[in-house]
């Protein structure tokens, strides 16, 4: 009788062990589809990460909107790809972790393409260039070059590529890094900081909206495309929004919100 109810039991363990492993297997491959082309089209929607702090790219206007450059990209984007735009607002340092997660279909937030990321996502082709500069108080003359940074305090969003170029220069009394890049401008319009390192779109932004206030180190300490980044093997929805960005460089339409939110074509 033992050996009956062993038997028994050994056949449903075994159903179970069987079972679980196909509903595992199944719950994988759902993660990889939940982003695709394919659901987004069915949903009408695609979800799009991103850090509202960072002007112009995408930020808060003052009755709270999303506003920038990336914004209207984006949108013009769905519009390519007849799919609305849903923006779903994320900590910069955490933002890899939650498209990898499936929180959102694509991240579209001043993102640069460097190898270290390219490990971990996928990037479109570059729809802009960027590059990092370094902002001053207006009127600091004793840092006009990137040699007089040395035994100052320099300012940069945590996790950015900004705050990876900063670590790599010679001489600093302290880099200081800031979850949002507007708390390192408030800090260096009240002298707490001496610079501020941020991509080019955005000390051009500041400089158009605070005038007589900072200024911009004519010497530029990087160059960097940035890109749109996918979570690895997405293929499909890639494809179809690299078709997209195409088609908004040809029809001018990028060339147009660049010199909105830039001051200057950024496509010519």
């Amino acid at each position: 009788m033992k050996k009956i109810i062993m038997v028994v039991l050994s056949v449903v363990l075994g159903a179970s062990l069987f079972v679980g492993c196909g509903t595992s297997k199944s719950k994988g491959n759902d993660l990889k589809t939940i982003n695709s082309m394919e659901n987004i089209k069915k949903a009408g929607v695609i979800k799009i990460g991103l850090d509202d702090s960072y002007p112009p790219m995408e930020f808060r206007d003052e009755k709270n909107n999303l506003v920038g450059f990336d914004i209207e990209f984006a949108n013009e984007l769905g519009k390519e790809l007849g799919v609305k735009v849903e923006f779903v607002t994320t900590e910069w340092k955490g933002i890899l972790l939650a498209l990898q997660s499936g929180k959102f279909d694509a991240i579209i937030s001043g993102l640069s393409i460097t190898d270290e990321r390219k490990k971990s996502i996928d990037f479109s082709e570059p729809y802009v260039m960027g590059g990092q500069v370094i902002a001053v108080k207006k009127g600091n003359t004793s840092i006009k070059e990137l040699d007089d940074l040395k035994g100052k305090i320099l300012a940069c969003q945590m996790g950015s590529t900004g705050h990876k170029a900063a670590e790599k220069i010679q001489g600093l009394k302290q880099v200081k890094p800031y979850d949002k890049i507007t708390e390192a401008f408030t800090e260096l319009s009240i002298g707490r900081i001496d610079a501020v390192i941020m991509d080019a779109q955005v000390g051009g932004y500041y400089l158009s909206k605070n005038p007589g206030k900072f200024e911009v180190l004519k010497e530029k300490v990087s160059e960097e495309p940035m890109g749109i980044g996918f979570k690895k093997d997405n293929k499909e929805l890639k494809e179809a929004v690299q078709k997209a960005i195409n088609n908004l460089k040809t029809n001018g339409t990028l060339s147009k919100l660049s010199v909105k939110w830039f001051g200057f074509d950024a496509y010519k």
